[in-house]
């Protein structure tokens, strides 16, 4: 851990009392120097860190909602965060192709942005990216076969939605291929790229965008603090939902080894989904339609029309329509849920 890592601890586990910069020197194994230097970091970087003859103070009243490296401790070397970024998924993808250099491109990385200029959706959408919402890429190399990309895709959708029913207090649900609801309104999105060599995945990396404090963009989405009425720290919600994914890959894993499809993962998923038995259209979406999430005769080709049955063990959208059943893979069609 670097010393503004060390130092923030050490200031926390004080809960509000000061402590001199001997007593910190001391724990924390550097010079009294170096401990300044740590605090006059943190200071800059907008802690609210009070000095004084008694020593060094940091006032749990005044904390902020941070999400810089340093506030990971032990695993501050995964995380990478910007102020202003244009998307988090293109950091990542930097990171996966500089192996071994300074961005850091282990299996595991996080890069985080307090604001995205051009947050990417599926196909080309635009995730509009309000200050105080929780943005946020994954990047993994996973052992996995090209064809078994979207068993991860459920994974993360499956500790999205359990992460955020959790914080909320209220049924969250899923909507394939990659959007989680509360109230019939959009709450988060998720959205993969892959990379792959042969018919290995060379890296894969996983956006997730989801609505903590920042204000619904659209009147078709809401945030958790909306819900909760209260303010929610993006640290905790970010903290939570890598947890949930380690759990969920564990739990799911050990059934099939993600081996051509997992009926667990699938079954579990549709568990968690609120449409299955609804009418439906798939869907190519038109590159000329500004608003891709909303469906009209004139916003893409339609594929099929039917009643949605879930998922299968593939991650495909499986589609009853009046003469068969169709299998849909995510790539690049959307599902519209149709009014009765």
């Amino acid at each position: 851990m670097t010393s503004k890592a060390k130092l923030l601890i050490a200031l926390r586990e004080k809960q509000g009392e000061p402590v001199s910069g001997q007593v910190l020197a001391k724990e924390m194994g550097i010079s009294r120097v170096a401990v300044w230097k740590a605090v006059q970091s943190l200071i800059e970087a907008g802690y609210s860190i009070e000095t004084g003859e008694a020593g060094y103070l940091l006032d749990p009243k005044k904390e902020k909602d941070f999400l810089y490296p340093w506030e990971f401790g032990e695993k501050e070397n995964l995380f990478n965060h910007y102020k202003n970024t244009p998307s988090t998924m293109d950091r990542a993808r930097e990171a996966a192709l500089c192996i071994g250099t300074k961005h850091g491109a282990n299996s595991g990385s996080v890069f985080t942005a307090e604001k995205q200029s051009a947050g990417r959706g599926r196909n080309g959408r635009t995730w509009v990216s309000r200050q105080g919402g929780l943005f946020f890429s994954i990047l993994e190399r996973p052992r996995l076969t090209i064809a078994d990309y979207t068993l991860l895709s459920l994974v993360m959708q499956i500790a999205v939605v359990r992460c955020i029913t959790s914080i909320c207090g209220k049924k969250a649900y899923l909507r394939w291929p990659n959007d989680i609801y509360i109230n019939k309104k959009k709450i988060a999105g998720i959205t993969t790229e892959i990379a792959g060599e042969g018919d290995l995945i060379s890296w894969i990396t996983s956006g997730i965008g989801v609505n903590i404090n920042n204000g619904s963009p659209t009147p078709k989405s809401i945030s958790c603090a909306e819900i909760t009425g209260h303010f929610l720290s993006r640290k905790y919600v970010l903290d939570k939902i890598l947890d949930e994914i380690e759990n969920v890959k564990k739990t799911f894993a050990s059934t099939a080894a993600y081996s051509q499809g997992n009926r667990a993962l699938a079954a579990e998923w549709n568990s968690l989904s609120d449409c299955i038995g609804a009418k439906a259209a798939v869907f190519e979406p038109s590159a000329a339609v500004d608003n891709k999430d909303e469906f009209n005769e004139k916003t893409g080709k339609v594929l099929s029309r039917g009643v949605f049955e879930g998922i299968d063990p593939k991650g495909r959208c499986i589609l009853k329509t009046q003469d068969s059943t169709l299998y849909f893979n995510m790539g690049s069609v959307s599902l519209a849920f149709l009014n009765p």
